[in-house]
């Protein structure tokens, strides 16, 4: 089933793209502002009607002069005329240009907004994969591409088209039909010629997208790991990686720009020969009396008034197909399905006592590489449950099933009896409050990034939470407090006081259900001991699931799962574990031993 978001695209046989489609997909943006774009059309058509209409009136003015009887009288009336409509023609291609300002201005906005809001709704599984670099690109190129095709379609294709069926009409009630055929061929072998030398040259449009996408994927990917780019000493290394796509870019750029020497090469030879015959067939019948010094004038403007549009029409041809190869992209990004998506029926989440149940699930990230299996744990409401084991034993991946970040492979995951797969994933995801273990915060300030839980909190809400996690008086120890900026990713705070601001994050959210996924793992001994009172603050009366390394953490957890192999192996209370002598006591014999080396 097509997603809500889903572009009205269609591929190709080969993987080929469907420009048809493509251009039919700007008809949503133009309607949500059609009274606007009809008056811009008329503006338009008005425009064109006084541009055509001024060789007419020159023609007259010119035909006044050649008459003897006239020769000391100036055409006033006639003059007039041709500066009213002079002045008329730019005057609607300005409001033109007024009315339709703000549709395409609003086109690229929705598009944008659009855009972020569906990539919002793919699955975690898509943004592991993805490139964030390219991406931005590509959306950047996608928003750009919508603005061209449609600055080009109101203020190029057609005028154009408007412009050439009144001179039709024009030349057809006036001269013979042979000017109009002449004129017309012309515009026909100009159009097929650029049309086929564009086409020719579009490889290197799309060889330029795919190098300048992976150079920026590559610059951006070196910049968001700087750190790692420091510590090994490879700042030279990135920058020639880059450097290497963008030569490859730069002989592509050379190529596609030398071949449009040909193409303008062509363009102006089929308009010379044009011009030149068609001036030949009006001094002809000129010179045989059949037609007066006026009407040459007329043919000669009219002449004027379409090659110079249709000069530019070859570049405004080239730009609508590169628009449509950037567009293509995009177009196909919105047209990725998501893997988690809502029944359309579904029901929200009602928790009324929390209580958490994973019933025999098997999950797999790959077929090929299970990763849980028949796994069965009951929360209590109220209760905390802890799960330990080794790394890649599967405990992270209970949480990311919990938030229906993936579906289940089998069996089912329940909350107060619910399934979590026929609620809405909104409803299901603010019922749970989570600190995960690697903290990423927005480049935005320590008070925007506690609040972001729960946005129409007010400041005091948010400094007790701050208060809970025993982080206020650190931030009110900096020179800017609560308005300190973290840095992209929270790059300028410790791991530890990062782990604080996701713990007061998770308080100011509130919901009945709290995750800690290796909440302490980047705090200090000294730091764990207070945050751990916190995190037993934080979960009194929520129902727990706690994701542990550090067996110290949660010994005062009602039950603790053992899980190893994606198999839960044992479980029961601290003493009980300890005393069975299984493998929680020999990890804990281990961490022991561990500590006591570091003391």
């Amino acid at each position: 089933m097509r997603g809500a978001n889903a572009f009205p695209y269609t591929e190709m046989p080969g993987g080929q793209r469907n420009d048809l489609a493509n251009l039919r997909a700007l008809l949503p943006y133009l309607w949500a502002y059609r009274g606007r774009v009809l008056l811009a059309l008329s503006a338009l058509v008005l425009a064109k009607v006084a541009n055509v209409g001024v060789p007419v009136v020159l023609k007259e003015i010119v035909d006044n002069f050649t008459i003897e009887a006239s020769l000391m009288a100036i055409p006033v009336a006639l003059l007039l005329a041709y500066g009213a409509l002079r002045l008329a023609s730019s005057f609607f291609n300005e409001l033109r240009d007024i009315l339709f300002a703000r549709v395409r201005y609003h086109a690229m906005r929705t598009l944008t907004a659009r855009t972020l809001n569906h990539l919002h709704t793919l699955s975690l599984r898509y943004h592991l994969e993805r490139k964030t670099g390219a991406i931005s690109r590509d959306l950047q190129r996608g928003a750009g591409s919508l603005s061209t095709l449609l600055n080009y379609m109101v203020f190029s294709i057609l005028p154009v088209l408007v412009e050439f069926g009144l001179v039709a009409a024009l030349l057809l009630s006036r001269y013979s039909p042979l000017f109009t055929l002449a004129i017309f061929a012309c515009v026909a072998v100009y159009v097929a010629f650029t049309i086929a030398i564009s086409n020719w040259r579009m490889e290197y449009r799309l060889e330029m997208n795919r190098l300048d996408s992976k150079a920026n994927n590559e610059a951006v990917d070196s910049l968001i790991n700087y750190e790692t780019v420091k510590y090994f000493n490879n700042e030279r290394l990135e920058v020639s990686r880059c450097d290497s796509t963008l030569n490859r870019w730069e002989d592509t750029a050379v190529l596609s720009t030398s071949s449009m020497a040909y193409l303008n090469f062509g363009q102006g030879a089929i308009i010379a020969i044009g011009v030149t015959i068609v001036m030949y067939l009006a001094s002809a019948e000129v010179a045989a009396g059949t037609m007066s010094i006026g009407d040459l004038v007329l043919v000669n403007a009219v002449l004027l008034q379409l090659f110079m549009p249709l000069n530019f029409l070859g570049i405004v041809y080239r730009q609508i197909r590169y628009s449509l190869v950037d567009m293509d992209q995009l177009v196909r990004l919105l047209n990725e399905q998501p893997e988690i998506t809502d029944r359309l029926d579904a029901p929200p989440l009602k928790v009324t006592r929390g209580e958490v149940v994973f019933d025999r699930v098997d999950f797999a990230y790959r077929e090929d590489r299970p990763i849980l299996h028949q796994v069965s744990l009951t929360i209590p409401p109220g209760q905390k449950v802890a799960v330990v084991g080794a790394s890649g034993a599967g405990k992270s991946t209970l949480a990311r099933l919990l938030f229906r970040f993936y579906d289940v492979s089998g069996g089912r995951i329940l909350i107060d009896g619910q399934d979590i797969r026929e609620v809405t994933q909104q409803s299901l995801r603010s019922a749970i409050g989570i600190v995960p273990q690697d903290t990423v915060l927005f480049n935005e300030s320590i008070y925007y990034n506690i609040v972001y839980a729960r946005p129409d909190a007010s400041r005091d809400e948010v400094v007790a939470a701050a208060r809970v996690a025993h982080i206020h008086d650190f931030i009110e120890g900096l020179p800017e407090g609560y308005e300190t900026v973290v840095g992209e990713r929270g790059l300028k705070l410790s791991g530890g006081e990062k782990q604080r601001v996701a713990i007061a994050r998770a308080v100011l959210k509130g919901s009945p259900i709290l995750v800690f996924d290796e909440a302490t793992s980047a705090l200090d001994s000294h730091s764990e001991r207070g945050i751990l009172e916190a995190l037993r603050q934080a979960a009194r009366n929520h129902t727990t699931l706690v994701i542990a390394h550090r067996l110290s953490t949660i010994v005062d957890a009602d039950t603790i799962l053992v899980l190893r192999d994606g198999r839960i192996v044992e479980h029961g209370s601290h003493s009980k574990l300890l005393a069975d002598g299984g493998e929680y006591a020999h990890l804990w014999q281990m961490q022991l031993e561990e500590r006591e080396h570091e003391g």
